[in-house]
């Protein structure tokens, strides 16, 4: 692939972006270079990998859902000083 003016321009038009002169002087070698770096990439020999979307595998994190002990409507406002009528108080909604 010729990589030139006229192929940044049109990428910078397709992004929506307008360069000036010193950033098209800028960007043209490092789009270059850019380019031959992922040329390489499709020369090196992948067999049967499959593609992978993800690169970290998900794992399922959640706990399992045991029955245990919970605190008392008691202990449970004892932690708070924001309490009315048994129940916690939160600010007024208008």
């Amino acid at each position: 692939m010729e990589v030139d003016r006229k192929l940044l321009e049109h990428v910078a038009e397709v992004a929506r972006l307008k360069l000036s002169e010193d950033e098209i002087m800028k960007f043209l070698p490092q789009l270059k270079e850019l380019l031959e770096f992922f040329s390489q990439l499709k020369g090196i020999e992948t067999g049967d990998a499959k593609p992978s979307f993800q690169p970290v595998e998900l794992k399922n994190i959640l706990r399992e859902d045991k029955e245990g002990k919970c605190l008392s409507q008691d202990e449970a406002l004892s932690l708070t000083e924001h309490k009315k009528d048994g129940y916690f108080k939160g600010p007024r909604a208008v």
